[in-house]
């Protein structure tokens, strides 16, 4: 057995693997953009880095790797699957190449499906099998999904991670550990398994795409359970396969803004992101201010609701946010034009006589008015508030135009998506939209009569 640390990403649903050879070095699969986590661990671990490995060409997080690589000091190797086609200096790698790591090897097996150019990684002593790296042609309880790339490429990826873990994966043996990048709560995710690592027979036994009695089955399955994704990632294959500006140990600054310039770039078509609590925002914000709070996923957020990474951010801030945090979220999911923050917050802008505007906050639901809710599509599937109508966060700002006129309630399962929504409703001239901060299953009627229903 081979020590195998997992680096989560709690709010992209991603794991990278620190792994000790067992010679004091150490390699990472999948790194995500920040080097600063996967360098502490190895310095808690004693461990030097000998090979940061990529699997594939990832769509939603900035790869880390070159960026690991150039911080963790001479002598680390980058290894990428060849067909990735990388722009910058790595060691391309092709099936049944084997790379020394250690006293180990790792075996580099090509398994397209979720991508074109996926490679999964076999570390073996010898001959014998210590651990499978899978990227996301398998995963806990699922398979990554093979629509980030376009749609006439669908079904033949979906075809090709058949092959891929029929004929390659599933061969390996059945008590072997297999550590994943994409988990739950990936949106690059078709499984929703809440374990990071799994084996080989735990996925033959009991994950139910390879329950599919034929290809034809396994590919309707797949793509038949796909929900939507955030748009920046169909941007992010070609940035890092043309390598992102890498900013090492420092994480830029915040810079303070003064109203006046705060002013100067929104009429530029800079946007304003108000990353405050969701109470914080109800009682007072800016108008025409987008509400996504900091949180774990504030980042996957950030990237379905404003479209264009291009476009300035100015932020307001609490005094006590993690401002390190925000700025590389930001970063991870490729979007660098931060102009800065509103200096002094919301109180300098009231300070200043500027108008600002608030939002109900609703702790009961308000049956008398129409319901919008936000979640996804899956979500909704498994229960929802009988007569709400639909539409999904991430395409709210298009289909405004659909939700009923007359008082509003948004709802979500905490508040802090539809507090987005009431915010891209607002900007849309909307005044009478309220935000329930349950999820449906606390929506009752007058009588105190649950009336949430399934499918």
């Amino acid at each position: 057995m081979v020590h195998v640390t997992p680096i989560v990403d709690e709010g992209l649903g991603n794991a990278a693997w620190l792994v000790d050879l067992g010679d004091g070095s150490a390699l990472v699969v999948d790194p995500e953009r920040d080097p600063r986590p996967y360098l502490a661990e190895a310095d808690r671990q004693g461990l030097s880095f000998r090979l940061v490995v990529e699997t594939h060409l990832h769509a939603d997080f900035v790869s880390g790797g070159r960026e690991l690589v150039d911080t963790a000091g001479g002598g680390v190797g980058l290894l990428a699957p060849a067909a990735a086609r990388l722009a910058y200096h790595h060691d391309p790698v092709i099936d049944g190449e084997e790379v020394a790591a250690g006293g180990l090897t790792l075996r580099v097996l090509a398994t397209p499906g979720h991508t074109p150019e996926h490679v999964s990684y076999l570390l073996v002593e010898g001959e014998r099998p210590l651990a499978l790296f899978s990227g996301g042609t398998l995963i806990v309880g699922g398979v990554a999904r093979p629509d980030l790339i376009a749609p006439h490429l669908d079904e033949p990826l979906a075809r090709a991670a058949w092959r891929s873990i029929t004929t390659r994966l599933l061969t390996l043996p059945d008590e072997l550990p297999v550590y994943p990048t994409h988990g739950g709560g990936s949106f690059c995710s078709a499984g929703s398994a809440e374990r990071r690592s799994t084996t080989i027979g735990d996925e033959r036994r009991e994950n139910a795409l390879l329950q599919a009695a034929s290809e034809d089955a396994f590919v309707e399955g797949l793509l038949g359970g796909l929900g939507s994704y955030p748009p920046y990632f169909l941007r992010l294959r070609e940035v890092n396969r043309r390598g992102p500006r890498r900013y090492g140990l420092v994480t830029p600054a915040l810079s303070p803004l003064g109203i006046g310039a705060v002013d100067r770039l929104r009429a530029q078509g800079a946007e304003l992101i108000d990353v405050r609590r969701v109470a914080e925002f109800a009682a007072g914000h800016i108008p025409g201010a987008l509400s996504i709070e900091l949180r774990d996923r504030f980042a996957t957020w950030l990237g379905w609701v404003v479209d264009d990474p291009a476009t300035p951010l100015v932020f307001v801030v609490d005094v006590e946010q993690d401002r390190d945090q925000l700025v590389r979220q930001c970063l991870n999911v490729g979007y660098e034009q931060l102009a800065g923050e509103l200096a002094g917050g919301v109180d300098a802008w009231r300070a200043a006589g500027r108008q600002v505007t608030t939002t109900e906050l609703l702790d009961e639901p308000r049956p008398a008015s129409a319901v919008l809710d936000v979640r996804q599509t899956s979500e909704w599937e498994e229960g929802h508030v009988r007569g709400a109508l639909h539409v999904e966060l991430g395409s709210l700002a298009r289909r405004a135009a659909e939700v009923p006129a007359g008082p509003v309630v948004a709802h979500c399962a905490h508040g802090q998506r539809s507090m987005t929504a009431a915010s891209v409703l607002e900007r849309a001239g909307r005044r009478d939209v309220a935000v329930f901060t349950g999820g449906p299953g606390e929506w009752t009627d007058p009588s105190g009569q649950r009336v949430a229903a399934g499918r």
